[in-house]
């Protein structure tokens, strides 16, 4: 009998320890007001910069309790591929990191996301990345990054050393080119192993798209203007001149984006198409080389002045299927805060302006944040085609890999991509197509 009893007293205290912990497992996304532990799943691609989102969510866990795990996915079009299955099949993480404009827009997110439009901590947001983040009037995004310049990332110390200028238009880059390319260096870094980093040299020409044909955008989502039959299509022969050239290093198809930051840093290479937030990645990777670094807007044919093409940061999206709704919420209303602004600055320094209101940039922000800055100060700026229109055609940056390589002409890639984004719109149900 005594025997009995202690196996029951056993049982029942083990029964008492069982259900605590497992309060704690179960019940994972309760209110996050350190009563109970909250882990919340944040996928991200594996190209983008962490230290920042890491530093606040560290704040995050330790205020609130909410600890944060990340997955990694791949950029590019695998990337894109994994996010839609996982939103499709309903396994998508509590937090998505993912583009924002059309690319998002495409995800249909009133069917997979949280509308947030209401919610307080909105009131900081830019006014600019809710724009790009909201459709049909519900807005779902905090900006995760950044606000982007897309242009030419440049090596300082090589123009110093082979006395060269910034280029006011095309043809004067080119010039550069030439006279880097008889120094013995690359002038232009091609990074095609990693096939998304192909669209810069289009995408970032937009500034002189715009400087052209102003209502480009409109036409282009209305079916009234296509890219083979306007200005656009000159961005597509700027690839293929670059291509045809001999500029590009010769093993562009193995070369990844990682490798052309170090190419670019080490001044191996002169020029990378890329967007600014690279510059975060060059910061820690190579941080005695990131002050040469500096950045210009892809110059244009002359009879405007030089600008710069802006992106709207990637936001942090939550997934609408997570059970641990109010977790996501406080852990999007610190991140979004200007306090939260202040610790991912700290963490992570600026590679653009930040699209979170209330806050100030440091004094120390590298030399190509500065080349940024004037252009902006200037009213030099326009944003990148994607925030204008809901269609990017998924298909991009597979043509234009084949056009930077000369497989296929700039005419040619460019009708390829009109057809691409005929489909997209159809798909989409949008008005004239």
């Amino acid at each position: 009998m005594k025997k009995v009893l202690m196996i029951g007293m056993i049982f029942c205290a083990m029964l008492l320890i069982i259900g605590c912990t497992g309060n704690g497992e179960e019940d994972n996304g309760g209110s996050g007001n350190g009563d109970e532990a909250v882990t919340l799943t944040l996928l991200i691609d594996n190209q983008s910069a962490q230290e920042g989102i890491i530093a606040v969510a560290d704040e995050i866990e330790e205020r609130y309790n909410i600890t944060t795990e990340i997955e990694i996915r791949p950029g590019g079009d695998e990337g894109d591929n994994i996010v839609r299955t996982r939103l499709a099949t309903g396994v998508m993480s509590d937090l998505v990191f993912y583009n924002s404009g059309a690319l998002f827009a495409a995800l249909e997110p009133e069917n997979f996301f949280v509308d947030i439009t209401d919610e307080s901590f909105m009131q900081y947001i830019d006014d600019g990345f809710r724009l790009a983040t909201t459709v049909d009037g519900q807005s779902f995004g905090i900006p995760a990054q950044y606000a982007m310049g897309g242009g030419w990332l440049y090596n300082r110390r090589v123009y110093e050393e082979l006395g060269l200028s910034v280029p006011n238009t095309w043809e004067e880059l080119m010039a550069n080119n030439q006279v880097i390319y008889d120094a013995g260096l690359t002038p232009v870094i091609a990074s095609f192993a990693d096939s998304w980093t192909a669209q810069l040299v289009v995408l970032a020409d937009y500034y002189n798209v715009y400087m052209q044909e102003s209502d480009f955008a409109d036409r282009f989502t209305a079916n009234e203007a296509s890219t083979a039959d306007s200005a656009a299509l000159r961005s597509f022969e700027r690839l293929y001149e670059l291509g045809q050239s001999g500029f590009f290093n010769s093993d562009l198809m193995a070369t990844t984006y990682d490798d052309a930051l170090q190419l670019l840093a080490t001044g191996q290479g002169a020029h990378y198409p890329m967007l600014s937030f690279a510059l975060a990645q060059v910061a820690e990777l190579f941080p005695d080389y990131v002050d040469d670094i500096g950045i210009f807007g892809q110059p244009g044919d002359g009879g405007h002045d030089r600008g710069l093409t802006m992106w709207t940061p990637a936001g942090i999206y939550l997934n609408a299927d997570s059970p641990y709704r109010e977790a996501q919420l406080q852990w999007a209303s610190f991140f979004a805060s200007p306090e939260g602004a202040e610790i991912f600055m700290a963490a992570q320094s600026p590679d653009g302006p930040i699209a979170i209101t209330g806050v100030s940039m440091p004094d120390d922000i590298l030399p190509a944040v500065q080349d940024m800055q004037v252009y902006i100060e200037a009213g030099r700026t326009v944003p990148a085609l994607e925030f204008l229109t809901p269609l990017k055609g998924p298909s991009l940056e597979q043509i234009l890999v084949e056009v930077g390589m000369g497989i296929t002409s700039a005419v040619a890639g460019a009708e390829a991509y009109d057809l691409d984004v005929e489909m997209q719109a159809t798909q989409l149900g949008l008005e004239g197509w």
